[in-house]
C-alpha cells in the first residue's frame, strides 16, 4: 500500500461565491495530514472534489501521477461529516454491503466487516439498526464502512465528533496505524488539540486558498518566541499592559500565552509578572496549533 494524492490548482465557484481559489497541496502515504480552516473555507468542497462529487471549474486531482477515475476511487475511503449510512439497515449488513460496492467478494466483505467491527468495538451491535445507535457508535459504523475495503487513501470529515475520550483515543490509534501501514490519511477537524497530537502535517486554508502548510514540528517551532506565564490567583493577562514588545496570544487554565517580538526583554516580562503576584510558571515553549491557526487567518 502507498500513494500520493496531489491537488493542483483547484477552482470552484458557486455564482459569486468562490469556494476554491487555485488550491494546491499534496498528501503523502504514511502520514496523517490535518486539513483545517474556518467554516466556509472550502474544506468540504475540496474533499468532495477528490471523490468526484463536486465539479471543478479548473484544476485536477491526481493519484500516483495519474488522473482519478472510478477505478481509483474504489480504492479510496470517505467518511463525510453528514451521515452516509442507511438508518434502517442492520449494522453488519451495511458494512458488508459497502465493502461489496468497493469490489470485495461476499466472503471477503463479511470477513473484513467482522474484523473492523471488532476493532472499532461495535461487533456486539452488528444486528442493530444504525438509527438505534448512539451518535458515537454511528461514527464507529461510518468509519468501519470507510475502512472495510482497506483503502489506500482515507479522507475523514470531523471523524472524532461526538466521541468520548476513550473512543477518541481508540479511533485516533486506528488512523495512525493506517498511515504507518502506507495509507494516505487526510482529516478535517475543528478539534485543534487532537489534530496537533494526531497529525504529522497540517494544511490550513481560508476562502479556498492555501495559507499554511508544514509539519506540526515546523509550525510549532516557527515564528517569534513564545512564553507561558502562570501567576497564582491571576486569571487574566492585564499585568502585561505596558510591557514593550509583548502580545497576549491566549489565556487558558490560568496561564497567559505570550508572543515576544525581537525587541522584547524577557527579564522585563518576569519583573512585571512578579509585581502582579507569585509566579508559579515562566517557561518558553512551542507555538500551539491553535495559535498557528488563529495567526494564519489574520
Amino acid at each position: 500500500m502507498g500513494g500520493l494524492l496531489q491537488l493542483e490548482g483547484l477552482r470552484r465557484s458557486y455564482g459569486p461565491v468562490v469556494a476554491l481559489d487555485d488550491l494546491s497541496f499534496d498528501v503523502l502515504s504514511g502520514q496523517v495530514v490535518g486539513f483545517l480552516g474556518p467554516n466556509g473555507a472550502g474544506k468540504t468542497t475540496t474533499m468532495r472534489a477528490i471523490f468526484g462529487l463536486t465539479d471543478l471549474d479548473a484544476g485536477r486531482v491526481i493519484w500516483n501521477g495519474g488522473p482519478v477515475g472510478q477505478a481509483e476511487r474504489r480504492r479510496f475511503g470517505y467518511m463525510p461529516e453528514e451521515r452516509g449510512l442507511y438508518p434502517g439497515m442492520l449494522v453488519g449488513e451495511q458494512v458488508e454491503y459497502l465493502g461489496r460496492l468497493h469490489g470485495l467478494s461476499a466472503t471477503a466483505a463479511a470477513d473484513a466487516a467482522a474484523v473492523w467491527m471488532e476493532r472499532l468495538e461495535i461487533a456486539e451491535r452488528r444486528d442493530a439498526k444504525v438509527e438505534q445507535l448512539s451518535h458515537g457508535n454511528q461514527q464507529r459504523v461510518q468509519l468501519a464502512a470507510a475502512l472495510v475495503h482497506e483503502p489506500e487513501l482515507l479522507v475523514l470529515d470531523e471523524p472524532l465528533s461526538g466521541l468520548d475520550p476513550t473512543g477518541i483515543e481508540a479511533i485516533s490509534r486506528v488512523f495512525v496505524d493506517r498511515a504507518r501501514a502506507g495509507c494516505c490519511v487526510l482529516i478535517s477537524s475543528h478539534q485543534l488539540d487532537l489534530v496537533e497530537e494526531l497529525c504529522d502535517r497540517v494544511t490550513i486554508i481560508d476562502h479556498g486558498r492555501l495559507v499554511v502548510s508544514g509539519t506540526v514540528d515546523e509550525l510549532a517551532s516557527s515564528g517569534p518566541r513564545r512564553l507561558e506565564v502562570r501567576i497564582e490567583g491571576e486569571r487574566s493577562a492585564d499585568w502585561t499592559r505596558g510591557v514593550p514588545g509583548v502580545t497576549v496570544s491566549e489565556v487558558a487554565s490560568g496561564a497567559a500565552r505570550l508572543v515576544l517580538d525581537e525587541s522584547a526583554d524577557s527579564d522585563a516580562v518576569l519583573r512585571a509578572a512578579m509585581a502582579a503576584g507569585r509566579v508559579t510558571e515562566f517557561s518558553f515553549g512551542r507555538r500551539r496549533l491553535s495559535e498557528v491557526f488563529r495567526e494564519s487567518l489574520r
